[in-house]
């Protein structure tokens, strides 16, 4: 009895536990399905400011269960994971360049839940985030932060340079990706396979010449590219204000029609960019979206982040504009999910993260005969001026 009274007890207190009516007063306790939660609702999101346009992306979002639980493990996913990551590099085992995309996450989610899995990505050097969302688990990133033989990249492209099926990186070099992008657009062209090439930078980037020369060509030859301004306020350590004379990055294409849309919020993110791929699918030419979005971490893990701008400024944004506690207060007002499933949730998230740099600290390094593995497509004799005459080096691919 005592047993049963405990459980009882325990079942009341539980937030998945009802109590329904019987008869002459009696209760029975019952579990709280699926059916009890809201499968669907529809949120108004904030309008997007446009440019050469008639008019913009909805100002009503509709959301599935499935989909908010999907878009909120996704986001706390690379959360997790850019925090380890944090950590594995204080602790002085991810060494070199490491940029994280904790704060950004809305941009990383919403895109790819916008567009098809054979559309194209590129984007720089903060790549962590996208690297996952097109597809690469939690342990090949953090294996290729280590330099491990398991790392998406084999232990040799680090945190800038990750790849995937139709993912075409992390790239190091300020804007260079941007030109890419608009040659990965005009091979969609070519092809004639109705798919868009997403090509992302920074503000710090927005104002090398090569964006405008890809504006200027992608524009030229309607090609189905989408570019997109992630806006996080701070190119390194310099404001937007102090570094460009015009800070509507989405009017910067001129003659090219923009939107600037709240990259905090995974819909708005997800409404602009199915408007932003429909615009390039029919034919319209290249658009350009920018994203108001906001990094926690400095520019890099060599940058506290806090010489530039107040921490005060930093909590501010992340108690008020917090990406995934923004779905996740939507997702709990409107019944959609209950706490305890998000705490499941987050736990799960933390022991696949932990499990993962667990393999990236214990995998081995990639061995000396494969340092020049998989540099050419086919597998030519290499040469390298200087080395040593007796050592012959291998490319195979």
């Amino acid at each position: 009895l005592k047993v049963i009274i405990r459980t009882l007890m325990v079942l009341l207190n539980h937030p998945d536990f009802i109590l329904m009516p019987l008869y002459d007063g009696a209760r029975v306790v019952v579990s709280r399905s699926f059916a009890d939660f809201t499968p669907q609702a529809s949120f108004d999101i904030k309008k997007c400011d446009v440019h050469r346009l008639e008019e913009g992306p909805p100002l009503k979002a509709e959301l599935t269960r499935e989909q908010g639980l999907q878009y909120y493990r996704i986001m706390q996913t690379v959360r997790r994971m850019e925090l380890k990551a944090d950590q594995l590099y204080k602790q002085k085992i991810i060494r070199g360049f490491c940029h994280l995309y904790d704060g950004q996450e809305a941009c990383a989610a919403g895109i790819e839940a916008a567009i098809n899995p054979s559309d194209h990505l590129i984007t720089a050097y903060r790549a962590h985030g996208y690297t996952y969302t097109r597809g690469v688990s939690v342990k090949e990133i953090l294996a290729e932060l280590t330099g491990r033989k398991g790392g998406v990249a084999k232990g040799k492209g680090g945190s800038m340079h990750m790849y995937a099926p139709r993912f075409y990186g992390g790239n190091g070099i300020v804007g260079a990706q941007v030109p890419l992008g608009a040659g990965i657009a005009l091979a969609c062209q070519y092809q004639g396979n109705d798919q868009v090439c997403v090509t992302l930078y920074g503000d710090g980037a927005a104002n090398q010449g090569q964006l405008f020369e890809s504006f200027n060509m992608a524009a030229l030859w309607k090609l189905p590219c989408i570019f997109i301004c992630e806006n996080n306020q701070y190119g390194m350590g310099t404001s937007m204000e102090r570094a460009s004379a015009s800070t509507d990055y989405y009017k910067r294409g001129d003659f090219v029609p923009g939107i600037r849309v709240d990259g905090m919020d995974v819909l708005c993110v997800r409404e602009a960019t199915k408007f932003a791929a429909d615009h390039c699918r029919s034919g319209k030419g290249p658009i350009i979206m920018e994203l108001q979005t906001y990094r926690y971490h400095g520019h890099s893990m060599s940058d506290p982040g806090v010489s530039y701008r107040t921490r005060e400024e930093i909590q501010e944004v992340r108690s008020k504009s917090d990406p995934i506690s923004m779905l996740k207060e939507r997702m709990l007002s409107n019944n959609m999910a209950s706490i305890e499933e998000f705490k499941e949730i987050d736990v799960a998230i933390r022991k696949e993260v932990e499990d993962a740099a667990q393999f990236a600290t214990s995998d081995p390094e990639p061995p000396l005969e494969e340092l020049c593995n998989h540099i050419f497509h086919n597998n030519p004799p290499l040469e390298v001026r200087g080395t040593n005459p007796w050592v012959t080096l291998k490319s195979v691919s």
